[in-house]
C-alpha cells in the first residue's frame, strides 16, 4: 500500500489524496459505529432515535451517556458499546495519522543515493 523506502517519497498532490482516503474511511468507520450505537440505545433502550444519536455520539466522543440505561439488555449493550466507542476512537486515530507518520519516516529514511 505504501512506497518501501527505497522508492522516492509521493508528490505532495498524492500525498493529499492518500490522506483524504484514510479520513473517508475512518470517517465511514465513525458513522457506522454512530449508526450501531443508535440502532442500539433505540432497541434496547426504546429511546427516540434523536436521544439514541445523543447517548451514542456522546461514547463516540470520549464524555459518557447522557441517560443510564434501565433494562438489563440496555445496560450490556452500554457497556460493550463503550468498550467499542474506545476502540473504535483509537483506529479511527490511527487510521488518519499513519500516512502522515509513514511521511516522516520515509522522508528521514529517503536519500537520493538509495534511488540510484
Amino acid at each position: 500500500m505504501y512506497e518501501s523506502r527505497h522508492q522516492k517519497p509521493l508528490t505532495t498532490r498524492h500525498f493529499r489524496r492518500r490522506v483524504l482516503n484514510h479520513f473517508l474511511i475512518a470517517s465511514a468507520l465513525i458513522i457506522g459505529s454512530l449508526l450501531l450505537g443508535m440502532c442500539g440505545y433505540h432497541f434496547f433502550e426504546n429511546l427516540s432515535w434523536t436521544d439514541s444519536f445523543l447517548n451514542a455520539s456522546m461514547l463516540l466522543g470520549g464524555m459518557g451517556p447522557v441517560e443510564s440505561p434501565q433494562t438489563e439488555w440496555g445496560k450490556l449493550f452500554a457497556g460493550f458499546y463503550a468498550l467499542y466507542a474506545g476502540l473504535v476512537f483509537l483506529i479511527a486515530v490511527g487510521i488518519i495519522a499513519a500516512p502522515v507518520f509513514h511521511r516522516m519516516l520515509h522522508l528521514f529514511h529517503w536519500s537520493d543515493k538509495e534511488s540510484r
